[in-house]
């Protein structure tokens, strides 16, 4: 829906007491023990069984080696001494000795492997789509119960690679987000054989069956089941076997993972079954799930707006619940600050953003840094959102965990540096990535980089062309309603350009709406127009609607200081700093007005500081040198 979204569907073994002293086993006792361990980790039930077995191993041992220290004693007196008798009985009992030897390491290299098979079947997780019924009719066509299983398991391995960066979100580790594959059953005892048995004994894996038929039209009846999974039937009397595989696939992974179905609904545009599947998933839901089904039921709200509905206290209601069931759910409040600042409520979504921190502030460590990034742009923190943008890419394939919506972070990141005023790497940025042109995500924000790019060069006409390639974008409803007040930074460029009527249309859609940015570029177009008090009412409007963010103070004052107020303009850029302490603008224009002010050794301060923030900054860098040159 909006940029900065979240797709948020977002033990070690014991310690004896301190000092207390155990015996230690050793010998076949230490290796029983070894592999109890492996199975306690896992169930105590595995351990006891194990445990009895291994134990009875030990006790068998036990007896052959007092047998053979018994034989050894009578047959010692037997073999010392020279005769030819003696160095016989030697020779054939050093070979005796080496064939004991050898079964010896045979027995232990056995024993070893059956170890490592016990724990790789305690530790099987995997979900195992076993061999489909079908009558014989139907293999004659190639339709055997192997095929018809394959055909499944292709479903679900799409559906998990598609999900794959949700479930990371989550930090699953699960059945669901491990191997899937289909088992063949063999006949005879094999290697193989004695794994499925293992694993069927110990192990957690799940295993999804079903049968399929020829129904009384002729057609095809696919039915599916497993363990937590209901029996269901799909059908098809045109035999579309593929259709119904499917339908059955995708109900499976529903009913094992609910969340993440209704995520993969709503990234592959089904926001309809997404909204419908959330309400009927939700009351049945086991308690861990129910905080992102509530997630997914918001994402999929927003799609009604475009159908003239007002979802927008339903879907804040939904998120704040999600939240009261998880108080530590970083990716709600970050979706809750995106949704208040969608929905005109910019303050709103900065004090979220600092409830969030003071949660978060005492679990330290507890919430990814990707939570805190809708909150590091409200306050003109650039430097800590383009690092954080960076390293989710970084750490989901590339791409980033953020909705598909909202285009590939690249262009995101490459917005980001324009405002830090680093034009070069934004525009290496965007001509290394790939944009999508069927993704209105990717056209709206590259189109946005570029203009942004364009008027920090100081090219007002190029950013007022690619403006004109995201208001074309805008100009669809359904796409508009996804992006509530992106052309209100166009309205600016149109105006310096001498377009005033696209200046006037860029604003429009947003009268009586209550966006910050709207607000300041009323004032912008009034004071380019001569109208200072009309700019004044508007600035100040901008800063009651968000007391709490930095930007109505700096657009304020930088118009203030073009009016030659300067007591007036250093006012508002001291209470800007103070809201977006990290906001390298406000810096370097307070640190402008003291230099006017012949305050120089403050200035130079306030510059310094700016570069942290900022340090690319060619302009700034300038200002700075040369003041230093002169303090100097």
């Amino acid at each position: 829906m909006a940029e900065g979204m979240i797709d948020a569907t977002l033990g070690g073994g014991g310690h004896g007491a301190e000092g207390e002293e155990q015996a230690i086993p050793s010998g076949a006792d230490a290796f029983a023990a070894a592999i109890a361990a492996i199975a306690s980790r896992q169930d105590p039930g595995v351990a006891r069984r194990t445990e009895e077995f291994l134990s009875k191993q030990s006790r068998l041992v036990d007896i052959q080696a007092k047998h053979l220290e018994d034989e050894h004693a009578l047959k010692l007196s037997q073999l010392r001494g020279n005769s030819r008798e003696g160095k016989l009985r030697r020779a054939g009992l050093s070979l005796r000795l080496g064939f004991q030897v050898f079964l010896g390491l045979l027995a232990t290299a056995l024993g070893v492997g059956l170890s490592m098979m016990v724990h790789e079947a305690v530790n099987s997780n995997s979900i195992v789509i076993d061999p489909f019924d079908a009558p014989t009719s139907l293999e004659a066509s190639g339709l055997s119960g192997q095929v018809v299983a394959a055909g499944v398991l292709d479903v679900l391995t799409r559906i998990q690679a598609a999900l794959h960066k949700s479930a990371r979100s989550r930090e699953l580790s699960n059945a669901w987000s491990g191997e899937l594959k289909v088992e063949i059953p063999e006949t005879g005892l094999s290697i193989s054989q004695i794994m499925h048995t293992l694993k069927s004994s110990f192990g957690h894996d799940q295993h999804i069956s079903g049968d399929l038929l020829v129904n009384e039209k002729g057609g095809l009846s696919l039915t599916v089941r497993g363990k937590g999974i209901l029996p269901k039937t799909f059908t098809d009397d045109g035999r579309h076997l593929e259709k119904i595989q499917t339908e059955a696939a995708e109900y499976v992974y529903g009913q094992a993972q609910p969340a993440l179905w209704a995520s993969y609904l709503n990234n592959h545009g089904r926001a309809d079954e997404a909204l419908a599947f959330a309400k009927a998933a939700y009351t049945s839901a086991d308690a861990s799930e129910k905080p992102y089904l509530l997630t997914q039921w918001a994402l999929a709200l927003p799609d009604k707006d475009k159908d003239g509905a007002d979802t927008g206290p339903q879907v804040l209601a939904l998120v704040r619940e999600s939240l009261r069931l998880k108080p530590d759910y970083w990716a709600g409040h970050n979706n809750l600050m995106v949704f208040l600042a969608n929905y005109g409520d910019e303050e709103g979504a900065v004090r979220t953003g600092e409830q969030m921190t003071q949660i978060r502030g005492a679990s330290p460590g507890a919430a990814p840094e990707k939570a805190i990034q809708f909150y590091s742009l409200l306050r003109g923190d650039y430097s800590a959102a383009r690092a954080i943008r960076i390293a989710d890419m970084e750490a989901h394939d590339g791409v980033g965990s953020f909705v598909a919506s909202s285009g590939t972070s690249n262009l995101t990141i490459a917005s980001i540096e324009v405002a830090m005023h680093d034009p070069e790497s934004a525009a290496l940025r965007l001509n290394v990535t790939r944009i999508d042109e069927q993704n209105h995500g990717d056209v709206i924000n590259a189109g946005e980089a570029r203009a942004t790019l364009a008027e920090e060069v100081g090219d007002l006409k190029l950013a007022a062309k690619e403006w004109d390639v995201v208001a074309k974008a805008l100009a669809v409803p359904a796409v508009a309603a996804e992006y509530p007040n992106e052309s209100c930074w166009a309205a600016v460029s149109y105006e310096k350009t001498g377009q005033p009527a696209k200046a006037d249309a860029a604003l429009k859609p947003y009268a009586g709406r209550t966006f910050v940015n709207c607000y300041v570029a009323r004032g912008d177009v009034l004071d380019l127009r001569g109208d200072w008090s009309g700019a004044q009412e508007w600035y100040a409007k901008a800063v009651k609607l968000s007391p709490s963010s930095p930007w109505g103070y700096h657009a304020w004052g930088t118009a203030l200081e073009k009016h030659g107020d300067l007591s007036a303009a250093t006012a508002k850029f001291q209470l800007a700093n103070q809201k977006g302490p990290h906001f390298a603008d406000p810096l370097k224009a307070w640190g402008d007005v003291l230099v006017k002010q012949g305050n120089t050794k403050n200035a130079l301060m306030k510059y310094e500081e700016a570069l942290k923030y900022a340090p690319n900054w060619k302009q700034l860098k300038q200002a700075r040198d040369a003041l230093a040159k002169q303090s100097g």
